[in-house]
């Protein structure tokens, strides 16, 4: 894009917070519209919340839509004009974001929870090689996607809905650099979309989707990313309806005479014990790349940089998008060397949330889809629900494979190829371990 200031909202920005209760646990799950934060900033979040509301930090999922419609929430140093709005907005969060989770905590109900599987076909896999052989981002028709949808239902007492949950794995990136205002892109759609339909309140919890994008993105046409998520929220709403939080048991008792002599029932309520509720933190230690010289990486960033602003003056407006894009690339390239020069291995959060045959698993950054379907595929979970993009840090996680295609997310990441293998198998070993303590 070559503008730095928005000019407005399209759809209101929300973060949505549930709070779980069983005993002395205190669960929070939070779900923001974001592209997402740094881990400096999610330590702030964490902070305030924890804070506020004295769950642990360890028992807080944060997790982010990664709309890439929203205002500027990292990489702030390559803001040249707009950083006060940025800083002012950034600021802000941290006191708003505390106070829906208390509020959450606030309004506890009793519910019954269930779950239900079932696909929308919004998303694409978004790597696409070109003619000549380059890996770029874009819609590939041909290579496998991961369509699957999941819904969670949380109903009070009486059978109407408290809460859902929709997890869908799509980069939120339908909204492209011509749009000058700000949009939740279709997780916005979606939400507002089940919440009419079902009631209460929906969070969307974002997938594994690292190499996955909607069917139709970049663009300047916003009517788009309403109709991708209002296909997605009636998927998800309808998906939602099959769910059988009350469940019961018929009982025969007489028959009524007719043409065709009709069978009488009297249905009763079974009882079902509450499911356990559960959640387990740990930091998994991902194995990192080699990376160039930091110092002649800054130098061509602030070269890039000087560039960038020259052009702009002079009105050289494709000359000052090209030179961006590559200021972009350079400068995430830098903030990779300073962030992880010398190391061999990084800290790296995940976190399962299990409520009975539920599990909700989540990391930084950006997991490739085939890394959330290994998981899910193996779970001794029936219902498991595969995220990135929470508890704060960038980054994607390909699979083995792609560092041999290469392409944009390969040349992004801090991490070796045996990344991917790390995730997964810890990701099962912690799945495992919560299954064998109901045992």
């Amino acid at each position: 894009q070559t503008h730095e200031r928005g000019t407005g909202a399209d759809m209101p920005l929300y973060a949505t917070a549930l709070a779980l209760a069983q005993g002395e646990t205190r669960i929070l799950i939070l779900d923001a519209d974001s592209i997402g934060f740094d881990a400096a900033w999610t330590a702030k979040i964490l902070d305030a919340v924890a804070n506020l509301t004295g769950v642990p930090k360890t028992h807080i999922r944060f997790s982010c839509s990664h709309t890439h419609s929203g205002p500027n929430t990292f990489r702030l140093k390559n803001i040249t004009t707009g950083l006060d709005m940025a800083m002012a907005y950034l600021e802000s969060l941290p006191g708003q974001i505390a106070e829906a989770a208390s509020q959450a905590l606030k309004n506890l109900q009793p519910v019954r929870i269930g779950a239900a599987k079932g696909e929308c076909r919004i998303n694409r896999n978004r790597r696409v090689l070109t003619p000549i052989g380059e890996c770029v981002v874009g819609v590939n028709e041909q290579a496998p996607a991961d369509h699957t949808l999941h819904v969670l239902r949380l109903d009070r007492e009486d059978g109407s809905t408290l809460a859902s949950i929709v997890h869908y794995a799509c980069h939120a990136t339908t909204a492209g650099w011509q749009c000058d205002r700000f949009t939740p892109d279709f997780p916005g759609p979606t939400r507002q979309l089940v919440e009419q339909q079902l009631g209460g309140h929906c969070l969307f919890l974002q997938g594994a989707a690292g190499d996955l994008g909607p069917r139709r993105g970049f663009t300047g046409d916003l009517s788009i990313y309403h109709q991708l998520g209002k296909e997605l929220g009636l998927a998800a709403a309808s998906l939602a309806t099959t769910i059988n939080t009350h469940p019961e048991a018929a009982r025969f008792v007489s028959v009524m005479p007719s043409g065709a002599n009709i069978a009488q029932y009297e249905y009763d309520a079974l009882e079902t014990a509450p499911p356990p509720c559960q959640i387990l933190t740990r930091t998994l230690q991902l194995p990192l790349r080699t990376f160039p010289d930091q110092e002649k990486l800054a130098a061509e960033f602030e070269a890039l940089s000087r560039e960038v602003r020259r052009l702009k003056e002079t009105g050289d407006t494709s000359a000052a998008q090209r030179t961006q894009a590559q200021a972009t690339q350079m400068g995430w390239r830098l903030e990779n060397a300073r962030l992880y020069g010398g190391q061999h291995e990084t800290p790296w959060p995940m976190q399962i949330i299990r409520i009975g045959p539920i599990a909700l698993v989540s990391i930084a950054g950006e997991p490739f889809s085939s890394i959330g379907q290994r998981i899910r595929e193996a779970s001794p979970f029936p219902f498991t629900l595969v995220s990135g993009y929470s508890n704060g840090g960038f980054g994607y996680i390909p699979d083995r494979p792609a560092y041999i295609t290469g392409g944009y997310e390969v040349e992004a990441t801090p991490f070796s190829p045996d990344a991917a293998d790390t995730v997964v198998n810890e990701a099962l070993k912690s799945l495992n371990e919560l299954c064998k303590e109901e045992a």
